[in-house]
């Protein structure tokens, strides 16, 4: 693992977290040896993180006197000046505010944080300075922690309730409780938890779990130990069965542990109504090693967080606090955790209060806030729509001020979205100031992310670091002379041309954590930092602006921030990195005093190309390709002045009017008219951009609108320019070197190069030279497409030492790439030597005329034409189909209107939510992933609203949930529904959703590695990893030089040399029908990639597998119907020697079996119908033995019963009456001869005789059940375990001695034997109680388990039962309880909430 900041994948959400994250923060944390915190990522390539506690002395370093953006030169840090960087507070000039203004410390200000959660537990967020609560409220936006608690029950004259997990629960008797109704509910404690607290509870469960278990082994091995000094010779056939009973103890417990996989604690919940307030109880005695803790009766009633502002804790060690919420009148109970610690590490930043340590406080201790949790904990904390639409309302009803946002991820449509709406309307109506992380995808260009940077409403933060944190919070050796960006911070341009970062604030603080965390602070950087330092910077003028009668709007703040803010740089370009620079709350509180007459006016910028479409536009200048820089372009701008939606027309929309001078940053460059009137309605007007004749790279310019009259005011509103001249690749072959480059930390190179037409890879070498320790490089390219996310490409590399890497990766040819290379901030800060760079670009490709190929299921091959235009290359085609994709429609389709109040907009419109069901079966275990094209891979670019969608077996065990962003995951075989949750307010739209298709993928796997049932999968399968799956199954496709090749089997295509110009063609051909997958329906999609050249670098690896190669295209195959069956009308069935009366007799009978069959008996009249029914035919046909077959099979489902022993004994005499209408002997001789499967009329026979056959076991099977129920049920219990071990050495003989009666069931049980194979599934069971008839409880454990095993359908309940009632006879504590967490795991009562 590297030893900072890591890089993203560029493919999705890549800059706001870990690359093992399952959220994606802006954050971006320094690694340390250690303190550190990991969690899992698995598919947004965020960038990975981890967390040091907070230094305990401080370090000596040199450093200097502050400027105003946080400039140190050369003095040595105190005490103070340490804790002081800590907590960045001067850079920014909120120390010298709040000095000035003590009063105006955020007083008076709530702000909404959007994020994982916030800790109320967590040090320095439990008051504000001036004694208000700091919390008001803490909700989870998501529903991850909802649980329904519809059931309801009433106590028993005890004072008892049964809990939704089954457990008996006792209600405190001082708890009022008017109606007497208790609303029950339960929930695995671990979905509730972190990753990394789940991970340490795990631990510490283990550990005590193993103990016991251990003990248990070690009882198991003394009692086979002692049963061997006994019986030192055992030949007697009983002896041998109970030393293999005693051995089956053993090997079960050391395969217990080998599989052993924790599910978590389940906790009890209990909603009241205590006649004013909704009351909640937890029972937590799970958690707890003291049986006497943590009982229902014990806790203390929480209520909704808001009303009385009390949390809990599960337990002293999980030390994991948690607030309530109830909804809908009872039936829904919200427990409020956070996700992660990024939530209150952002609050604590903008509010934390210390009166013990002042210089640790948040920027605005004096405001308040409520939490908002956007990151849903199924998914580890991604965020969903449902939860940042959830938080919107929250903020509004809550009549917040400011919402801190440190979330986001790369977006192909800016400013754009059903969520961006909602923002907008917030801020545009409720004056609502938005504030949120840029995005932590630097250093290239065009990297902001949505919605912090790329939304025209919210303020974009980027992230700073000044020399004092460098030496403080980072502990450098060395710090910077000077204050710059974060490396990694996103910079602008969007690609619609915004500035995207709108100013900049430190993005590095040691900031409180949760109390989970065990630690008070912890380290954290990020842009997702710096948005909560911004934030409480605006807290502070806002508590200002209060305090002095000044309106509070988020135009005017914005643009009192933005002109007043200290430059980072000195160039011009230094913007797209910083906004308009270091904030200064001093400056900008100035500047709002001054400006607080003019109107609260926001200048919307729509900027198109003259003579283009203005169905698009943009809101600045950006030109990037060639094309564009070779000759001059003229442009109209738009200014339309926005007010806020309650301003007066006749006050403030029609007197408006405004004199504003334009003013050119270069005129040369950029041309546009001196003067402007502008008035409400807004105003056009053209600039010329000529950018001929400057020089290759980077250059950027604004237009800037002044007010004439008042020119102090600053720029009302700004229309960026930006440039990137791309360099012509003009060599031949094409290979770009830039040569002699210099860095030292922290510097950048931006290189534009206009990839030329016809490339489709590049391989690169940077070459490294001339430095001492350790080098750490950001490596980026980027290119810009349509309607797509930006096309990135990044490492991040260490030099050791002087070498060379190399690098491949795909481009667009014609568009232009920035290569950008920087070495880190802080890497090699305490060295004096530059680093000397070579970086060598080689481009390649291979044109072809399909970028994706379809075989339509025919015989046909595909012909492809490809060119190499640019130099000679290997053509190698590759091709591999690997993935399966079944289309599904839903059967069901529900639309509702959410009831919640959480699910009113703030229009007042309540959210609708359509919910579909899909059936699918799985004939083998594989690994799976949902698929809907129409909404998948965008939560903000998408006008709709949110999806969540869970898959379930037909038991309601979830095996997957997720998004926009679904996984991989794994099934045994089976049959599951899958629900998909949509919402949205318009019922147009959901209307238009019922019938949403949807894909299944799966990856063609091994089937060696199918999972044959549950236990297999809980037991095996959880111990594999995912390198373990091969896919053996994928098909590889055949490349031809002739069209008939895939039919006459010659004509091979496999490889040849591409002269530049030259275009050669061949043919791919479709899979051979016997290498498709088996069960593959018709409609369905083989899907896989192709490739066609050869790499310099790994050119073994990249030629044979497509998906290796940097740039392969997809490839897939239809699949077409089924071949007609050929058997289908052969031969016919000779004439029936029956009469027609006979057939007609038959037929009635057969019909009449069949309605009895059908009847229900679930009520007393339905039962009463029943058996007189029953009993009619069975004296119409006495010896009908399908009839008396289906009796018996009524009598069975009746497991209802009153009267246990009568009902049984029903049981055996129907079974009795089924096996005497059997003819035994004939069924055993014809069994005993073999049949010709030839002869038709022996097939029907042996048809015939296998019913039968099957029919007489089954009676066999049910009255074996129905005897040892008898028999238990008369001795009132179960055989003991004790009983069972001490006479475990009884010979059968000495048994039977004992008693004069026939053993009736031995005696069915052998009949059994005769007809079926006993140690099935199907028949099992008896065997199973036989053992445990015997005492052989550690044999009946095994019987049992290899019939789970062997099960291939859904997990049956009976049987875990069966399986737990067995471990609790043998008496193992430990694993009994082990056990029932787990049924709560297969058999849950209900699907979770959505």
């Amino acid at each position: 693992m590297q030893n900072s900041t890591w890089r993203s994948a560029p493919s999705k959400s890549s800059f706001l977290g870990p690359v093992f994250l399952n959220h994606h923060y802006c954050s971006k944390l320094i690694i340390h040896s250690t303190g550190r915190l990991s969690r899992r990522r698995e598919k947004r390539g965020e960038r990975e993180w981890a967390v040091r506690a907070m230094p305990c002395s401080s370090i000596n370093t040199t450093s200097s006197s502050a400027d105003d953006n946080g400039a140190l030169r050369a003095f040595k840090l105190s005490e103070s000046t340490f804790l002081a960087s800590l907590m960045p507070k001067k850079e920014i000039a909120a120390d010298r505010f709040v000095e000035a203004h003590p009063e105006y410390d955020g007083r008076g200000v709530v702000i909404a944080i959007f994020d994982s959660g916030v800790d109320p537990a967590a040090a320095g967020l439990q008051v504000t300075s001036d004694g208000k609560p700091k919390i008001l409220d803490v909700l989870d936006c998501t529903g991850s922690g909802d649980i329904d608690t519809s059931t309801v029950v009433k106590a028993d004259s005890d004072g008892c309730i049964r809990g939704a997990s089954g457990a008996s629960l006792v209600v405190n008797s001082s708890w009022k409780n008017p109606s007497g109704e208790w609303h029950v509910g339960y929930k695995f404690v671990y979905e509730l938890f972190t990753n990394t607290l789940t991970s340490r509870l795990k631990k510490e469960r283990l550990k005590k779990w193993d103990e016991k278990h251990q003990e248990a082994i070690a009882e198991a091995v003394k009692n086979l130990d002692e049963f061997d000094q006994k019986h030192i010779k055992v030949e007697d056939a009983q002896l041998k069965l109970a030393r293999e009973d005693l051995q089956n103890k053993v090997d079960f417990l050391r395969k217990q542990a080998e599989s052993y996989n924790d599910k978590g604690p389940i906790i009890d919940a209990v909603v009241w109504n205590d006649g004013e307030l909704w009351r909640v109880a937890l029972d937590t005695q799970s958690l707890e090693d003291d049986p006497v803790c943590g009982k229902l009766a014990d806790f203390v009633p929480l209520t909704n967080y808001r009303i009385e502002r009390k949390f809990g804790v599960f337990s002293k060690l999980d030390a994991c606090s948690f607030v309530v919420n109830v909804y809908d009148q009872g039936n829904i109970l919200s427990i409020v955790t956070d996700c992660s610690a990024h939530g209150t590490h952002v609050a604590g930043i903008a509010t934390a209060f210390h009166p013990k340590e002042p210089l640790l406080n948040g920027v605005a201790p004096g405001a308040q806030i409520i939490s908002c949790k956007i990151g849903d904990s199924r998914l580890g904390s991604m965020e969903t729509g449902t939860g940042l639409t959830r938080a919107l309302i929250a903020a509004v009803e809550h009549k917040c001020d400011l919402i801190n946002m440190s979330y986001g991820e790369p977006t192909m449509l800016p400013d754009y979205g059903r969520f961006v709406d909602l923002v907008n309307e917030v801020v545009n109506k409720h004056h609502l100031i938005f504030v949120s992380s840029a995005g932590n995808n630097g250093p290239a260009l065009s990297t902001v992310g949505s919605p912090g940077g790329t939304t025209s409403s919210i303020i974009g933060v980027g992230a700073y670091v000044s020399p004092a944190m460098a030496a403080g919070a980072h502990c450098v050796l060395e710090p910077p002379s000077e204050g710059l960006e974060y490396t990694w911070s996103s910079r602008g341009p969007t690609v619609d041309g915004d500035l995207g970062v709108c100013i900049s604030a430190p993005g590095g603080a040691v900031a409180p954590v949760p109390t989970w965390t065990l630690q008070r602070r912890m380290l954290m950087n990020g842009t997702s930092m710096a948005s909560p330092s911004a934030c409480g910077g605006i807290a502070l003028l806002i508590s200002a602006m209060k305090a002095e009668g000044i309106p509070v709007s988020p135009y005017s703040v914005q643009k009192a921030l933005e002109n007043t803010a200290v430059p980072v740089g000195s160039l011009p370009e230094d913007k797209l990195s910083t906004g308009q620079g270091l904030m200064q709350v001093d400056k900008a509180y100035g500047y709002i005093q001054k400006s607080q007459d003019f109107p609260n006016v926001w200048y919307q910028i729509k900027v198109n190309e003259a003579g283009k479409s203005t169905t698009t536009t943009s809101r600045g200048i950006y030109l990037r390709e060639a094309s564009r820089c070779r000759q001059s372009t003229e442009w109209t701008v738009l200014v339309e002045p926005k007010f806020h939606e309650d301003a007066s027309n006749l006050e403030q929309l029609v007197p408006f009017e405004e004199c504003i001078e334009l003013h050119s940053t270069e005129k040369a460059i950029v041309r546009a008219p001196e003067y402007l009137l502008l008035t409400h309605n807004g105003r056009s007007f053209n600039v010329i951009v000529d950018p001929t004749n400057l020089s290759d790279g980077l250059h950027y310019y604004e237009i800037c609108g002044i007010d004439c009259k008042a020119p102090w005011r600053g720029p009302l509103f700004r229309i960026p320019v930006t440039i990137t001249k791309p360099m012509a690749v003009k060599n031949q072959p094409p290979i770009v070197s830039f040569s002699g480059m210099t860095f030292l930390p922290g510097h950048i190179e931006r290189k534009y190069i206009e990839v030329p037409l016809g490339a489709s890879w590049v391989e690169a070498t940077m070459r490294t030279s001339g430095f001492d320790t350790a080098r750490r490089f950001f490596v980026d390219t980027l290119q810009i497409s349509p309607l797509q996310r930006p096309i990135k490409w990044e490492r991040v590399v260490t030099f050791s030492f002087p070498t060379a890497k190399n690098f491949t990766f795909a481009v667009e040819g014609g568009q232009t790439m920035e290569l950008a290379i920087a070495q880190f901030w802080s890497s090699g800060i305490g060295s004096h030597e530059a680093t000397n760079v070579d970086f060598e670009i080689a481009f390649h490709g291979i044109n072809i005329n399909k970028e994706e190929v379809v075989l339509d299921g025919s015989e046909a091959p595909v012909r492809i034409d490809a060119k190499a235009l640019l130099s000679s290359e290997k053509l190698a085609p590759a091709a591999v189909l690997n993935k399966v994709r079944v289309p599904y429609r839903p059967i069901e389709a529900k639309l509702r209107t959410l009831p919640t109040d959480r699910d009113k907009l703030p229009s007042g419109k309540q959210i609708l939510a359509l919910t579909l069901t899909y059936k699918f079966k799985l004939e083998d275990g594989a690994e799976i992933k949902p698929q809907i094209p129409l909404l998948n891979n965008r939560i903000y670019d998408t006008k709709f609203e949110s999806q969540f969608y869970m898959i379930s077996d037909t038991n309601k065990r979830i095996y997957a949930m997720g998004d926009v962003y679904p996984n991989s995951s794994k099934f045994p075989m089976g049959e599951y529904n899958l629900m998909l949750h949509l919402r949205h307010d318009n019922v147009q739209f959901l209307e238009k959703m019922k019938q949403l298709v949807l894909f299944i993928e799966r990856n063609l796997e091994d089937k060696a590695l199918f999972w044959p049932n549950e236990y297999f999968f809980q037991n095996v399968m959880i111990m594999s990893s995912v390198k373990d799956l091969h896919n053996d199954e994928a098909v590889r496709l055949s490349f031809f030089s002739q069209p008939d090749g895939p039919i006459m089997g010659n004509g091979a295509f496999k490889s040849s040399v591409l002269v530049p110009g030259a275009k050669e063609s061949f043919y791919v051909g479709p899979p051979n029908k016997d290498r498709l997958p088996k069960n593959i329906s018709e409609g369905s999609v083989l899907v896989g990639a192709i490739s066609y050249g050869v790499l310099s670098f790994g050119a073994e690896e990249g030629g044979k597998n497509p998906q290796k190669n940097p740039m392969s295209y997809q490839i897939c195959y239809l699949v077409p119907p089924n071949k007609a069956d050929e058997d289908k009308g052969k031969g016919s069935s000779p004439s029936c020697t029956k009469s027609v009366s006979e057939r007609l007799e038959e037929e009635v009978r057969d019909v009449k079996i069949k309605i009895l069959g059908s009847l229900k008996h679930g009520t007393d009249e339905e039962l009463s119908e029943w058996r007189k029914l029953a009993a009619s035919l069975k004296s119409e046909y006495p010896k009908h033995t399908p009839l008396l077959a289906k009796i018996l099979e009524g009598l069975v489902s009746e497991g209802n019963a009153e009267d246990k022993i009568f009902h049984n004994q029903e049981v055996i005499d129907a079974a009795n009456e089924v096996v005497c209408s059997i003819d035994r002997d004939e069924l055993a001789k014809y069994f005993s001869l073999k049949s010709d499967p030839e002869d038709e009329e022996a097939e029907k026979m042996k048809k015939k005789m296998e019913t039968t056959r099957d029919q007489l076991a089954e009676a066999l099977y049910q009255k074996g059940l129905a005897l040892a129920e008898i028999e238990s049920l008369e001795k009132g219990e179960k055989a003991p375990a004790a009983e069972g071990t001490k006479d475990a050495d009884k010979t059968d003989d000495q048994s039977a001695a004992e008693s004069t009666q026939p053993d009736l069931f031995e005696e069915n049980f052998k009949e059994l034997k005769k007809w079926v194979d006993i140690k099935s599934s199907r028949y099992g069971t008896l065997w199973v109680v036989r053992e445990r008839r015997r005492g052989r409880l550690g044999t009946a454990l095994k019987v049992l388990i290899d019939m789970i095993q062997d099960d291939g359908e859904p997990p049956k309940k009976k049987l875990y039962e069966l399986k737990l009632s067995l471990i609790d006879d043998i008496g193992w504590v430990h694993l009994a309880s082990y056990e029932r967490e787990w049924m709560h795991v297969r058999f849950p009562p209900r699907l979770p909430l959505f």
